[in-house]
């Protein structure tokens, strides 16, 4: 009778708290969720993954506590609950088992059931985001232009180089043919940019299984072959990363463009044959670029101890016609980035003098 009753009462029951906010759980933002008093009824696992902590030890604790200043959330908790205000925005500093503070934006709003859902956004994580949009804005941007500017420039070349070959056939003077090759040698090479640029935009994506490994051999024995003394190129593998869909030669010219780029700039080390080009691959978890969260991503680098990219142009590496190496085209990055981008990913660079770590991310299945 007893069983008859306890069941007949469940539907009844009231959600426990975890029952309740375990939505939560789908977002890449940190969210707590606190009482008054500063107790925690609620951690999502990108609280417990940025704390370093369980959700046990986070349910039922102070929360507060866990912040720099403690008395200012607090405060902040309790004018909430007196109506002071419904939703509050503010600076603070979270504290982390075993890492530096992080410095978060913290945004408080009280539920109607008195509950107050905290929810932390790194500081960094938003900057990061900003970057992001203004590179895929400009990425955008710089196709639509180097399309147009591109076809504009093609069909001017063929009429030049036509007009030189027949004044070349006309001339009375052989040694003058010196002129014309000139204009005939350099209308060629424009053609081969311009061919460059339009490049991504002209070869239709052509999807298979991809193992990062051997697009990363493949690519490792064409750098020996051109630089094949003082360059060590180190392999660091985690070969638990799984086969994904994706375009072979594109993933295989992206990584020879930043790896060949990152040779270069070792030619002073190379000569003393202390050079070193590291590629390296993990997965991450529960990451976020391109305004989305990945379960799992690849992670490839390749780091290099070269003098770094120069301060003048860190911040448009991937604009076209943008280079640090006397002599470079400036596409190389642009087409790398194009690629990868295909592949619903981002080139990430982070450099500084004897250590440039260019991150390809890419989602995985």
């Amino acid at each position: 009778m007893l069983k008859l009753k306890l069941d007949l009462l469940a539907p009844l029951r009231t959600p426990a708290p975890a029952e309740r906010f375990q939505s939560f759980d789908l977002l890449a933002t940190l969210v707590a969720v606190v009482q008054s008093d500063g107790k925690a009824l609620f951690a999502n696992a990108a609280l417990e993954d940025a704390l370093g902590v369980s959700r046990r030890s986070i349910v039922g604790s102070h929360f507060p506590d866990s912040f720099i200043d403690p008395a200012h959330l607090m405060k902040v908790l309790k004018g909430a609950v007196g109506n002071e205000f419904v939703a509050l925005r503010f600076d603070a500093g979270l504290l982390r088992l075993r890492r530096e503070p992080l410095p978060v934006h913290v945004i408080l709003t009280l539920t109607e059931a008195q509950e107050l859902v905290v929810e932390l956004v790194p500081l960094e994580q938003q900057t990061k985001q900003d970057r992001e949009d203004r590179l895929a804005e400009q990425a955008l941007a710089n196709k639509e232009l180097i399309r147009n500017l591109a076809h504009e420039i093609k069909n001017p070349l063929g009429g030049i180089r036509g007009a030189a070959q027949l004044l070349e056939l006309e001339m009375a003077q052989p040694d003058l043919s010196e002129y014309t090759q000139v204009i005939i040698h350099e209308a060629d090479r424009l053609q081969s940019l311009v061919d460059r640029l339009l490049a991504p935009h002209r070869r239709p994506h052509v999807v298979g299984d991809v193992n990062i490994h051997e697009i990363c051999e493949r690519v490792r024995s064409l750098i020996l072959a051109e630089f094949p003394k003082g360059l060590d190129v180190v392999r660091d593998y985690d070969t638990s990363i799984p086969d994904f869909r994706g375009d072979r030669e594109q993933l295989i010219q992206a990584l020879i463009n930043i790896a060949h780029n990152a040779a270069q700039a070792l030619s002073e080390r190379i000569a003393v044959g202390d050079a070193q080009l590291i590629f390296r691959t993990r997965v991450a978890r529960q990451s976020t670029f391109g305004k989305q969260r990945y379960r799992l991503a690849l992670e490839l680098h390749v780091i290099d101890n070269g003098p770094g990219v120069p301060d003048s142009i860190k911040d448009r590496i991937f604009y076209p016609l943008v280079s640090g190496r006397e002599g470079g085209s400036g596409l190389g990055l642009t087409l790398a980035q194009t690629f990868v981008q295909q592949h619903h990913g981002l080139i990430e660079c982070d450099s500084e003098p004897g250590c440039c770590d260019f991150k390809i991310l890419i989602p995985l299945p």
